[in-house]
């Protein structure tokens, strides 16, 4: 593999020489199979070379490798006189050598780096395991209830015997003078969760999630925003569809505006879950809940249009980055895909993501007609209760069935 980056014996021998030596063809694979440009490739696996003569020279050991390595390589870079890579650019040297760590602690020669600041307390990570193993929580549901639990206890102690009413009432007061509340309402949630968790677990005492107070808000009490039909033209149509990427944005918005998904459904998609006989897919939505939606002619096509120039890589899921290394794009990148198009159709709504596509699609099925009970369906929404929030959007149908307030003399 090393060979399709450089010919020259001599600097073949180098790279394949001192500590980085034994690990330099895997990582010129693994660079290769995660999309890497050559050019790109060569700069990295220099910087390998270049880490592993760094830490030989300070008397250290691969396996040894750390964050403090690391900062203290970053710190020799710019000073470098090696006559080997002094004129490398700072910035390939330092990108070059994380990524040979990330490689050498994938096939386990080197000990994963252990997280810094604050260490989770062990009674979270035993709540999280629960969150994850037995309430089957989607990662960043998870997360959310994580980060919430985590403050609690680091603020009230990690022995639940030790907690009471008055203390737990303090601790979300006290955070409510300084959050908004949408920060409040998910606080209150995971508290409440965890406190409830502990009470089973017989850490604290039970009925302490009724001393968490609740936040003021409203069911249904705003209006959702959709955008027109134009507006969603206009972003659907704003994509390139001359390159890869913009084939794979409009695929993803289609999916998004058609049958109203959310960011973590399309980023979860798999090559799998599409059946293209049945013209059927299946998403797995909150709590692992898996639906099988129908795949409307312009949906599939928009898909089939991009994996036909889908580069090959190892990934299971539908849609990957575009730049490497290329991975399965993430929820956040959903989301970017959504802001950039709205940004090129010149559509300032807000808010600016993928929901308010979800928003409009529900929208527009209450206004053709489509019941609250077929569009929970079509939303996985838990209950009809839920989808009554786009109930409220049909003004003109709300006019008809209001009532003139009686004149009062």
């Amino acid at each position: 593999m090393l060979e399709q980056y450089f010919e020259a014996r001599l600097t073949l021998r180098k790279l394949r020489s001192g500590l980085s030596g034994p690990y330099i063809d895997g990582f010129a694979r693994w660079l290769h199979d995660q999309g890497y440009s050559r050019k790109t490739v060569r700069r990295y696996l220099q910087a390998a070379c270049h880490l592993g003569r760094f830490v030989e020279l300070g008397g250290g050991l691969l396996d040894g490798i750390d964050a403090e390595t690391l900062k203290a390589y970053e710190l020799h870079r710019p000073h470098c006189e090696c006559p080997d890579f002094r004129r490398a650019s700072e910035k390939d040297g330092v990108r070059g050598a994380r990524h040979f760590v990330e490689h050498l602690r994938g096939i386990g020669a080197v000990a994963e780096a252990q997280k810094s600041g604050d260490v989770e307390p062990p009674v979270v990570a035993s709540f999280r395991r629960w969150l994850r193993d037995h309430q089957g929580l989607a990662p960043s549901t998870v997360a959310l209830y994580i980060r919430g639990a985590a403050q609690l206890a680091w603020a009230l102690g990690e022995d639940g015997a030790t907690y009471e009413a008055g203390r737990v009432r303090g601790f979300i007061l006290d955070r409510a003078r300084h959050s908004g509340p949408g920060a409040m309402r998910n606080l209150i949630t995971a508290c409440r969760s965890f406190l409830r968790y502990l009470a089973v677990q017989g850490v604290c005492r039970a009925g302490l999630d009724q001393a968490v107070p609740s936040f003021a808000g409203w069911r249904l009490a705003s209006l959702p925003e959709p955008l027109a039909a134009s507006e969603v033209e206009r972003i659907v149509e704003a994509c390139d569809i001359g390159t890869t990427g913009g084939l794979r944005d409009r695929a993803i918005l289609v999916l998004l505006a058609r049958l109203g998904l959310r960011a973590g459904d399309v980023a979860g998609l798999s090559l799998s879950d599409i059946d293209w006989q049945d013209g059927s897919l299946v998403v797995s939505g909150k709590g692992g809940r898996q639906t099988r939606l129908p795949l409307p002619q312009e949906v599939g096509d928009a898909v089939l249009s991009y994996l036909e120039h889908r580069p090959a890589v190892a990934a299971e899921q539908v849609f990957i980055t575009l730049l490497a290394p290329l991975r399965a794009l993430e929820p956040s990148g959903v989301s970017d895909v959504v802001a950039r198009a709205m940004r090129r159709a010149g559509v300032n709504a807000r808010p600016r993501g993928p929901h308010v596509l979800r928003h409009t699609a529900a929208t527009q099925m209450l206004r053709q007609g489509v019941s609250l009970h077929e569009i929970a369906v079509i939303l996985r929404h838990r209950s009809v209760a839920m989808s009554a929030y786009y109930a409220k959007v049909d003004v003109d149908l709300l006019k008809q069935v209001a009532q003139p307030w009686p004149e009062v003399r």
